[in-house]
């Protein structure tokens, strides 16, 4: 296991990891994660988030079937709502066209990630406020994962097919499942993704204010 790296590095270089080796993750580094996902802050100190963790245990197997159905499912939805065969993404060397190929790799193979994480929430019931202490956890998570070499990617994926996974996992329905996080040693390497420059998402004192 390498050292872990410093916060502002995992800050700078934690992105989307679409594709994974198949090797086990040690239970010491899973343990590390989730114990520092607990770590986040909380609204009243409530803590009402909870995470599933499926690995190789009598419901993964199904589990990860519904998991790629869902994954495909909303692919396939958002890649025609979102033109991605149409424009430039008719075109093999376009940016679309490659995260056209990237991302019809991930919903094929997510669900064989080494482990696979359901963030829940416990107050959510559908509204974003009361449930948003889910969120500095999941962070938390894919930074400490970042920090230890892992990968993650925040996805949603599995929502097409929430009530299966739901009666499958247990889960109840006042229970929200906010994110599924597959985690895996990344194939290919870490950097800073490409982002939009501070001062065209900041704004100053009022909504469209931007600074010199």
């Amino acid at each position: 296991m390498p050292e872990p790296i410093a916060l502002v590095d995992a800050l700078s270089t934690t992105r989307a990891i679409r594709r994974y080796t198949d090797d086990p993750i040690p239970d010491a580094d899973l343990n590390r994660i989730m114990w520092l996902a607990t770590r986040a802050p909380s609204g009243s100190n409530r803590q009402g988030f909870r995470f599933v963790v499926l690995r190789d245990g009598p419901n993964a197997a199904p589990a990860r079937a519904l998991i790629r159905e869902g994954a495909q499912q909303t692919w396939g939805n958002k890649r025609v709502k979102d033109h991605y065969d149409t424009g430039s993404g008719a075109r093999d060397d376009s940016a679309k066209a490659r995260m056209a190929r990237t991302m019809e790799h991930f919903v094929e193979h997510m669900h064989e990630a080494p482990v696979l994480i359901f963030a829940c929430s416990l107050t959510g019931n559908g509204d974003i406020t009361s449930g948003s202490s889910i969120y500095p956890a999941v962070q938390n998570l894919m930074l400490a994962a970042r920090a230890l070499g892992l990968g993650t990617a925040l996805t949603t994926v599995h929502r097409g097919r929430q009530k299966e996974v739901r009666e499958l996992l247990g889960i109840p329905d006042s229970v929200e499942t906010a994110a599924l996080i597959p985690l895996g040693w990344p194939k290919g390497k870490f950097g800073s993704g490409m982002r939009r420059p501070v001062k065209e998402v900041t704004y100053w004192e009022s909504w469209g204010s931007k600074r010199g």
